[in-house]
């Protein structure tokens, strides 16, 4: 099981810049963020909750990597630039249709992660609440257009 998460979190996250996996002692050295950016297929938003620094990154799935949807959401939380890794969280996607879905996120190296559908063209809400070590909770969110 070890391995496997290990093998899927190096297809989920291939494509971020210079992204370091210290857990599985693995570095990856992308040559700019500007060809990230280029991607159509790929979206990364940065927001501020509670103190926190929170990344909501959300890619296309691959073919026979689909994990509940046509796109895999990931989030990462960082409090003072170090990611926080003892964290649980639940992700809630409302659909332009106003449809909405509630999943766990898997811990995913520094990211947590959940497969939705979000391929139908609006506006989409992704929002993420967390409980940090000390026993609280954060919610907060985002909008996507795909």
């Amino acid at each position: 099981m070890k391995t496997v998460l290990k093998s899927l979190t190096f297809a989920i996250l291939s494509s971020l810049a210079a992204v370091s996996y210290a857990e599985m002692n693995h570095t990856m050295d992308h040559s700019s963020h500007d060809a990230m950016a280029a991607q159509p297929k790929m979206f990364m938003e940065k927001t501020q909750i509670d103190g926190y620094t929170v990344s909501f990154h959300v890619m296309q799935a691959k073919e026979g990597m689909q994990h509940g949807g046509s796109h895999n959401l990931m989030i990462k939380v960082e409090q003072g630039g170090r990611v926080l890794n003892d964290i649980t969280a639940n992700s809630k996607v409302a659909s332009p249709d106003g449809k909405e879905s509630s999943k766990m996120l898997m811990k995913m190296g520094d990211w947590y992660m959940a497969g939705y559908d979000l391929a139908s063209a609006g506006k989409y809400q992704l929002m993420v609440l967390f409980k940090t070590a000390d026993g609280q909770k954060h919610f907060g969110g985002i909008h996507y257009m795909p």
